[in-house]
Order: C-alpha cells, then structure tokens, then sequence
C-alpha cells in the first residue's frame, strides 16, 4: 500500500517496503552523518567513549569464550567461529544506542561532507573526538572492570590472552596490519550500512551481524576493537608488547587502514553510485530541509522511483 504525504503543494506518495533502497540508505547515511557532525563536542565525546566501552564489555566476552581448553587444542577453527559470533554484539549495541565509533564515523561524516552538509573540518573533527573517546571508553573497563576487577586472573584465561595479543601484535608486519585495517572497516561500515537499511530492530541487527562476523573471524584489525585486545595483552605482560610498539605498529596502520576502508570503500563508493550527480532522495517521503528548499525555488520535485519507494510530484501553483 502507498502512504500519501501532502508537502506545501507538491503531493509525494510513498510505498513502503520491509527495507530501504540501496539510494535511500546512502540518504540516510549522509542525514545521520550530518547530525553527528553537528553534535556538541562534549556530548560526541560521552557518546565515543561510551561506545568504547561496550566494545570492551564484548571484547572481554570473546576471551572467555575462547578460553575451553579441550576445544583450544583439538578443535581451534570451532572457537574461533564462536568468539565471531560474539563479536557483532558490540557494533549492534552501538548503533541500536546511538552511540559514535571512530570506524562509523568514517563513512557516516564522510558521506555527509561528499554531500556537502557537513565541512571537511567538521568531518575531522568528529574523528578526532571520536578516536580519543573509544580509547578512553576501551582503557576504562579493560583496566577498571577487567583489570582491577579480577576478572582475568586465571592462568589459562591469561594464556589465551597473550596468545591472542602476541600473534596479532608481534607476528604481522606494519604493511600487514595497514591491508588489513581496510578490508575491516569496509566490512564493518558495510555493516552499517545494511544495518541503517533495515525498519525493525531485527532487520537491522541481522543486517550488521554478518559482515562483522566475517572480519572477526578472518582476524582482520579494527582500530577500536584493539583498543581493548592490545592494552589487555600489555596489562597481563605480553611478551615483547610494549605502549611504544602499539602505537607505532597497532594504533597508527589500523587508523590509517579503518579511515580508507569506511571512507574510501563504503563511502565514497556508495555516494558516487546512487548520490552523484543524482535528484535529492527523499525518505519516506521527506527530503533533507536543504534539498526541499533548492527544490522549491526550481519549481517542481523531481519523479523518483527505486525498488521500495515511488515519488510522483506536481508542479507548483503559478
């Protein structure tokens, strides 16, 4: 069934779908991204340093899961799958609360800035705010709730967890971790985006469940997620991991790798396909205050179809 909206004197009708378009989503994108940016430092602050900390909370969950000893040792793929099947939890809690993600921001700001409602400064700022708070909001309950809370004193736990940290920190070389920082924002931006696709809270969730699974398990390098992994490993004395080694080799390749994966990958690519050079996208009927007004003063809204939303408009009234 269409709904029918009255807009001043231009008549827009709207049919609902149980999704939105691949248009309407990189629209909503580029709305939320706006809002975001425009955000009081303060409070874009509270709200990274809040989604660092719910980012810790599942990080501290995928320990636990991953220390079973009997399967550890004959059936490793099997709690690998588990602790992936963990993860999305953190990204679902993040988005269903509203709360920013360095990784997020990427493409949501970068978007909005693409569209031009948002300054490039603004943009940065938005990312700077948002790294400094998912480090604080990631430091706080690993050394707070986990660290002086007792909750990995067990040698076995504390074997897994260097392990863990060694393998992702030590191993890999600086180039290894900057490739795979990219490939883990496009996904987990990917993520966001089939996410903001959905109507229902179940759509949505299953939307952002499985791209995040895919990074988790191909051990792919997030920024904020190692945030909590990397200081845990030092916490518990991690052989050869130093703060000084994390920042060169964790902190500064995942952040560049994230900012090109979201910005580049998902952003970019999703805006130069369906906002380039397009009409403005109107969601469930209502186009940006922006858009409406350019829009306005032409005459007439432009006809827009896609597979979930059809758009007939009328001319003004001379």
């Amino acid at each position: 069934m269409g709904a029918r909206i009255q807009n001043q004197q231009n008549t827009v009708w709207i049919r609902n779908g149980n999704a939105y378009s691949p248009i309407e989503t990189i629209e909503i994108v580029g709305r939320l991204g706006t809002f975001k940016a425009n955000m009081f430092p303060a409070k874009i602050f509270c709200s990274a340093v809040y989604a660092g900390c719910l980012v810790s909370f599942v990080g501290g969950a995928t320990f636990i899961a991953s220390n079973i000893p009997w399967m550890a040792e004959n059936t490793p793929g099997l709690v690998k799958t588990i602790s992936a099947i963990l993860f999305p939890c953190a990204l679902v809690m993040i988005f269903m609360s509203g709360a920013d993600l360095f990784t997020g921001s990427t493409m949501l700001t970068g978007v909005a800035c693409l569209q031009g409602r948002v300054p490039w400064y603004k943009m940065l700022l938005h990312w700077f705010i948002c790294f400094w708070g998912n480090l604080c909001g990631c430091l706080f309950v690993m050394a707070i709730i986990f660290g002086y809370g007792g909750l990995f004193k067990d040698p076995a736990q504390v074997k897994v967890i260097q392990s863990y940290v060694y393998a992702k920190q030590v191993v890999p070389e600086w180039h290894h971790i900057f490739i795979r920082a990219i490939g883990c924002n496009w996904l987990v931006c990917l993520a966001a985006f089939l996410g903001l696709a959905g109507r229902d809270l179940m759509s949505r969730a299953m939307g952002m469940w499985w791209p995040v699974f895919c990074f988790a398990i191909l051990g792919l390098d997030h920024v904020v997620a190692n945030m909590f992994f990397i200081p845990m490993g030092i916490w518990h004395g991690t052989p050869e991991v130093t703060v000084g080694l994390y920042i060169w080799k964790g902190i500064i390749p995942a952040l560049l790798g994230n900012a090109i994966g979201g910005g580049v990958f998902c952003g970019m690519y999703y805006y130069f396909m369906y906002l380039h050079n397009q009409d403005p996208v109107p969601i469930d009927g209502i186009y940006f205050p922006a858009d409406l007004a350019r829009l306005e003063e032409g005459g007439a809204l432009p006809q827009y179809e896609s597979d979930d939303c059809v758009v007939t408009t009328q001319e003004k009234k001379k």
